[in-house]
């Protein structure tokens, strides 16, 4: 496996043939979710599973830099979020009751936070789909 000065893989050959083949069995419901993903994906099945499995061995990462600083700021306010309806609990339990307004502005923020993570999911989706296609 060739690497690079900054320390990543070249993958291909250098004239960019796939000369090497790998054999799997699969069973025909595996085979037809598979076909299914990848033809959603725009891809061969060939072009599909040889991006999962670099992907899968660490060659080429699931997230970039940017993704995983998306993720640790939605972690972040998902946890802001798990405080303030522990609050809410504490206090309901303390109390008896809970107050309509604490509890409308709790669920816009959880909402909130669904509808994001949702989004970022989403675009994860496109962005490894159009990874996947690229050589």
């Amino acid at each position: 496996m060739a690497v690079d000065s900054r320390g990543a893989v070249a993958l291909g050959s250098p004239d960019g043939r796939k000369d090497r083949v790998v054999h799997t069995r699969f069973s025909a419901s595996e085979l037809a979710a598979i076909d299914a993903a990848a033809e959603a994906a725009g891809l061969t099945v060939s072009a599909f599973m040889r991006s999962l499995t670099l992907e899968g061995a660490g060659v080429r990462p699931f997230l970039t830099d940017d993704d995983r600083a998306i993720f640790e700021m939605l972690v972040s306010d998902m946890r802001s979020v798990g405080v303030n309806l522990n609050q809410l609990a504490r206090s309901a339990n303390a109390s008896g009751r809970l107050s309509d307004a604490d509890l409308a502005v709790e669920l816009s923020e959880v909402q909130r936070l669904v509808a994001a993570v949702v989004l970022e999911l989403r675009s994860f989706a496109v962005r490894g789909a159009r990874r996947r296609g690229a050589p």
